[in-house]
């Protein structure tokens, strides 16, 4: 069992898609700026906070398109369930959030 702290931001910069309150996402952006200087920060034994959106997330439910968007601080103090395998995110009321990964075929032979 890993004992290395779990972050969704990590793991939101390596998804295709999200699911967002049981609604799949595959439409979201994060803020590479923001990240950018966090990581400078990383690097210069800094800390880092912001209040600033770290990543603006839509889908459409039906006829209804919904947004989501999320500050640094709330992505960095995202909660794991690991039962149920997914992040709560935000102030109340939580959001649930599922980060997935895309499955690719190729037609190359190997």
């Amino acid at each position: 069992m890993s004992t290395e702290p779990r972050y969704l931001l990590d793991e939101l910069e390596t998804a295709d898609m999200l699911e967002v309150d049981g609604l799949h996402a595959w439409q979201f952006t994060l803020n590479d700026a923001l990240l950018d200087r966090a990581d400078a920060a990383a690097v210069a034994g800094e800390p880092f906070a912001s209040d600033e959106i770290v990543i603006q997330i839509e889908s459409i439910d039906g006829r209804e398109r919904r947004q989501w968007s999320f500050s640094y601080n709330s992505v960095m103090e995202a909660v794991y369930c690991e039962d149920n395998q997914y992040w709560t995110v935000g102030s109340a009321p939580q959001s649930r959030l599922r980060c997935l990964g895309a499955v690719s075929a190729s037609a190359d032979d190997e």
